[in-house]
This record gives C-alpha cells, sequence and structure tokens, in this order.
C-alpha cells in the first residue's frame, strides 16, 4: 500500500451515501481545503485477500457543504446565533478515472482519502503509460498535465480541435502553446519528445491583425505575468515553463508572409501588404499555376456554388491545365492564340464582360494574346463558353451545359476574380514569383505566418484551401519527411456543417486522411456546433475555453460531465478543459504565459520602447 503521510490525508469515504468504483464521496476532514479538480486516492484492501490492495485514483467532480442536523431554513439562523447546535459537513464527490489493478469493488466506509502527488498523480492521470508525452499545462494543484504525443502525431490518433468565444477562450494562444510545446518537449535523457521535429513544419494562418508576426520575438510581459501567477498561486520562485520543463523562449525559426499588394504599374516591384518589417515576404500564386494546378473551384468559396456547376466547372479546369501546357512552365503568364481582339469579337447584348478593358498585346513570334491578369482569364474564359462560334460557345468547353449554367459560372467567376485577382498574378517576373511563392515543405524556416486577415473572405478561402491542398498533395507523394502541423482558427467558415465544396473537401481530407500523411490539424472555432461533424469527431484531443451558455448544452461537448459543460460557461482566460482518450474525464488547466510577442508592443525593450519601435518607423 502506498505511503499516506498525514499532509495528503484530507478526509475518509462517506458511509452516509453510497460508495460505487465509478462515483463515491468523502469527508473533507478539518483542516483541510479541497476544491473541484483535485485529484485524489484512495486505497482499498480486497474483502478476499486482506494482504492485497486496489487503488481508486479520481478528479473532484463536485464539493458541498451544509449543517447536519437541521431541517428548517430558519435552522440556518439559529445555529449561527448558537441556539441550535449542528455540524458542519464538508463533502466531495470523486469521478472515478482509475482503478488499479482493474478490480471495480466499491471503496469501504471510512477508507482514508488522500491527495494525489508525484508518482500517484501520474498514475491517476495515467502518464505512467504514456511512453511519449509533451506538456499540455498546469493542474489547479501546480503540477503539470501531459499529453500523449501517439494521440496527436498520427501513431493512435490525430488532430486537436479546440472551441471557446473569440477573444476570452484564448484559442489561438493555447494552439500555439501545445505547437510549442510540439517542437520543445524533451525526453528525460535530453531528446526531443517529437525525433522528427527538426524536420517538422508548421503553418498558422493568421486571421487577427498582425498579432502572429512576431513569434520570434521575447515577449516583454512574460516574466511580469507568470510571477504574478505564480504568487497568485503560492509558487513563488517559478513559472509554468519550469513546472513543464519547456525553455521560456520565442519560436527560433519563423517565416512571416504577407499577401502582395496589386501592381502599381507594370514591372513594378512585388511588396508585401506590411512593408514595416524587412522580414515579411509578399505571397502570390501565378497565373500558369492556377491553371495548371486546377485552382479555378476554389474561387467558388460559396457552398452552392458547385451543387448544379460541378460538371461545367470540372469541365473548365480540365482546359485550363491544358492551356497551361503551352508556353513555358517558368513564365507566370498564360498564352492564347485563339482568342481575336474584341472589335472582332463584336459587342454583344448580353456579353457579361463587355465593358471591361482587356490588354491584347501581342506575344512574340505569334498571333495570340499574353494573359497577366484573372480578371483577362475570365474573360478568355467567358468567350470560350458565350462568345465562340458566333456567340453559341466551344462546346469542347462547356460539356453540353445550357446556357443559363454557363452565364451563372461567369457571373461567379467574375465576383470571385475581384477579389482573388492580387493574389493570382501573371504580370511579374520570375526572380518576383519565386520570392513570393510560398513553399512550405520546402522552406528552411521551421514556423509559417500566412496572413490573411485583411483580405475578403473569398480571398481569405482561396489562399487556405489552396495552400493546405498543395500541402496535401505533396505529402500524398511522400516526398517530404516530418509530421505537417496546420494551425487554423475560424473552422466553421472553411468546412460548415451544412453544404459542400472543394475547400471543405480539402478539410476533411486531412482530417480522415491526414493522419497517415503525417498532415495534424489544429483548429480552433468559437462554436463546433457549426463546423462539420467528421472533423471535429477525428480530432483525437478536444479543449474547450469559455462557451456560450447555449453553445455548451449542444451535443458537441457531450465529452464534458455535466458540471464542467456548466463551468465551461464561466472560465477566465487561459483556462482550458483538455479531453484525450488516455484519461476518461476532461482536466481543467492553465497554461503559460506567452513566450514570444503576440503584438508589436510586447516586442518593445521595456527601459526604451521608443529606440525599438524605430526599427518599424
Amino acid at each position: 500500500m502506498p505511503d499516506n503521510t498525514p499532509a495528503d490525508r484530507v478526509g475518509i469515504v462517506l458511509g452516509t451515501e453510497p460508495a460505487g468504483p465509478l462515483e463515491f464521496e468523502f469527508a473533507v476532514a478539518d483542516g483541510c481545503s479541497v476544491q473541484l479538480d483535485e485529484v485524489v486516492a484512495v486505497d482499498v484492501a480486497d474483502p478476499a485477500d486482506r494482504e492485497r490492495t486496489i487503488s481508486f485514483y479520481g478528479v473532484v467532480d463536485d464539493v458541498t457543504r451544509r449543517f447536519e442536523g437541521v431541517h428548517f431554513d430558519g435552522d440556518t439562523r439559529l445555529v449561527t446565533e448558537g441556539t441550535l447546535p449542528a455540524h458542519v459537513s464538508y463533502v466531495a464527490k470523486v469521478r472515478t478515472t482509475r482503478v488499479e489493478p482493474e478490480e471495480f469493488i466499491p471503496p469501504a466506509p471510512g477508507d482514508p482519502v488522500r491527495l494525489a502527488r508525484g508518482d500517484s498523480l501520474r498514475t491517476a492521470l495515467f502518464a505512467d503509460r504514456m511512453e511519449r508525452s509533451i506538456p499540455a499545462g498546469v493542474l489547479r494543484n501546480g503540477e503539470a498535465a501531459w499529453l500523449n504525443l501517439d494521440f496527436i502525431d498520427g501513431t493512435k490518433g490525430a488532430h486537436i480541435n479546440i472551441s471557446g468565444i473569440s477573444g476570452v477562450a484564448t484559442k489561438t494562444s493555447y494552439a500555439l502553446f501545445l505547437l510549442y510545446s510540439l517542437f520543445n518537449a524533451r525526453t528525460p535523457e535530453d531528446g526531443l519528445v517529437l525525433p522528427e521535429a527538426a524536420n517538422s513544419r508548421a503553418v498558422i494562418f493568421n486571421v487577427k491583425g498582425h498579432d502572429l508576426f512576431w513569434l520570434d520575438r521575447p515577449n516583454n510581459r512574460l516574466e511580469d505575468s507568470e510571477a504574478e501567477w505564480a504568487q497568485r498561486n503560492g509558487l513563488s520562485g517559478t513559472d509554468r515553463y519550469q513546472l513543464l520543463g519547456l525553455p521560456a523562449a520565442p519560436f527560433d525559426s519563423v517565416q512571416v508572409r504577407s499577401p502582395a499588394l496589386p501592381a502599381a504599374r507594370s514591372g513594378a516591384d512585388l511588396l508585401p501588404e506590411m512593408q514595416d518589417d524587412p522580414r515579411v515576404l509578399p505571397y502570390c500564386f501565378s497565373l500558369r499555376e492556377f491553371a495548371a494546378d486546377g485552382l479555378l473551384p476554389y474561387m467558388l468559396t460559396s457552398q452552392g456554388d458547385l451543387t448544379n456547376l460541378a460538371f461545367l466547372t470540372d469541365s473548365v479546369t480540365g482546359r485550363l491545365e491544358q492551356l497551361a501546357r503551352s508556353g513555358s512552365a517558368g513564365d507566370p503568364w498564360l498564352e492564347v492564340d485563339d482568342w481575336p481582339a474584341a472589335e472582332e469579337q463584336g459587342d454583344r447584348p448580353g456579353r457579361i464582360g463587355a465593358d471591361e478593358v482587356i490588354d491584347e498585346s501581342v506575344m512574340e513570334g505569334g498571333g495570340g494574346r499574353r494573359l497577366t491578369t484573372l480578371q483577362e482569364l475570365v474573360s478568355y474564359i467567358e468567350y470560350r463558353l458565350l462568345d465562340a462560334n458566333e456567340g453559341e460557345g466551344d462546346p469542347g468547353w462547356y460539356a453540353r451545359q445550357p446556357r443559363g449554367t454557363r452565364e451563372a459560372l461567369i457571373r461567379r467567376l467574375r465576383g470571385a476574380a475581384r477579389h482573388v485577382g492580387r493574389l493570382v498574378r501573371g504580370d511579374i517576373s520570375r526572380a518576383d514569383l519565386e520570392r513570393a511563392r510560398p513553399d512550405i515543405l520546402d522552406s528552411g524556416s521551421q514556423v509559417h505566418v500566412i496572413d490573411i486577415h485583411s483580405l475578403p473572405q473569398a480571398a481569405q478561402m482561396f489562399t487556405v484551401g489552396v495552400l493546405l491542398r498543395r500541402i496535401f498533395a505533396r505529402r500524398e507523394t511522400g516526398s517530404s519527411d516530418g509530421k505537417v502541423f496546420v494551425v487554423l482558427d475560424e473552422l466553421n467558415k472553411y468546412a460548415p456543417a451544412e453544404g459542400e465544396g472543394p475547400i471543405k473537401d480539402v478539410m476533411l481530407d486531412i482530417a480522415e486522411r491526414g493522419r497517415s500523411l503525417g498532415v495534424i490539424l489544429i483548429g480552433a472555432q468559437q462554436t463546433a456546433s457549426e463546423v462539420e461533424r467528421r472533423i471535429v469527431s477525428n480530432a483525437s484531443v478536444r479543449v474547450t475555453g469559455r462557451l456560450d451558455s447555449a453553445e455548451a448544452d449542444r451535443s458537441e461537448y457531450r465529452f464534458l460531465p455535466a458540471t464542467m459543460r456548466q463551468r465551461a460557461t464561466i472560465l477566465t482566460p487561459g483556462m482550458m478543459m483538455v479531453s484525450q482518450p488516455d484519461i476518461p474525464t476532461p482536466l481543467l488547466l492553465s497554461f503559460p504565459f506567452s513566450a514570444w510577442a503576440t503584438r508589436l508592443e510586447e516586442t518593445f525593450v521595456k527601459e526604451d520602447p521608443v529606440a525599438l519601435s524605430e526599427e518599424f518607423d
């Protein structure tokens, strides 16, 4: 039987309420304090063999105090005035997490209850059975909690899903902490817990301001924030990074990309949207890549766009792939020789693009035309679908679809091109194209921040869909090592519960097949009920921060016990409920304050913020 020191003992199993192997109550001893989420243990003598001990471990699910021996509401006043004797009953309810060995007999009334600490705590939370584990956060008692890496990196399961109210649940902060833990957690022998961490990559889509542009800079608020936490929890002189065995440092290999600005003039330098920081690179895609890689469907972001147009969209996409094979593969533009000048076509009534000015430059050595913008490409598609053959369209392009369907597709493409056009370019040099290509897997950087916050929704969805499709396609060929971690907020936008679309298909591919290909999704959303069920259910690790009370009642949160669903509506920032397959009950954890800056002012040196800020002026 494990040693029971007086300091560990906090009560005895009640005899006035039934005690079962899965749930029991204990009376808290005088002078002891037991709160929700405390991890406790009971050592029970086997009735059939008094020399054999069975240990029960559990988490405190509820605590109550009341007067014993009173029957009427007014008796409480009499007791407090000293005219009626009564005893204060302080009772804690425990939900069992583990029985070792697995003999499910009930604890006996009067059995001593102790706090689970050290090795006993690791046993209670199955950490002793985790061959590879990474820090997940800190329990209320100040000890570390762990996540089984086998259920994250695809060995036994994969993916992490985080839910919570925006701005309060700190979803992105916790996702970044878990990513940092994955890349930096070390074994007792000082090796990396994730062996392929050095060859792994992460892509983080920045959806809020410039919050994630400074992940490689130290956070000047770290020391004060962790000191405040330590003082509040009676752990002066330590911080949560020390408790978790992690270095308190920023990410050390970061590449940041911002959307390329529209060209001010032909031949102008390609510039990122954020020009104040020389570390930030632009990103865009070439017009030839758009055609060759079949990216047309990713312009149609509305979930109803492809319902009735799928066949026509596939036909046009195939024709563009053929078109991209002509000309030089390294050129960003496309070349066509079957599109007559506007005066030869005539401005027929009802032409969708009749008022658009097209650059009709003639290519060297031929009589064709060079397409350098997405708008020009859409106009060419319109010509093939509607205006060729004296207004009948080209049957090879429209695949027997009626004119109304063809016109509907053109309208959608024109609407999307206004938002996506700055990201699909044929007016840049090959050198600029190489500089602007966001090749996540071939980059020398470990963490890649892709800024999409300023883009219209159509352009945001196009960027996310295209990059994830490329990553997934590369991993299917087996042409890269390590893992790829995708950090994406607002999952309900890219994989909504209702509707279909190419971007949702990519997300489902990652959720259902990414595990086998080493593509791991760390996804977040305000409301899991609005996300495709298969994506949420495929996440082995489920995390919940602060929830709206109506959302907390949805079936997607039934993995939380009733008391935890109720508490989810009052959680403070920095507190998360974490569920994983190894442990039959979720754990309430806090996680360290970010060691990396998440806004510009956090990068300043405290003594001289003005001097450092000049770097960004």
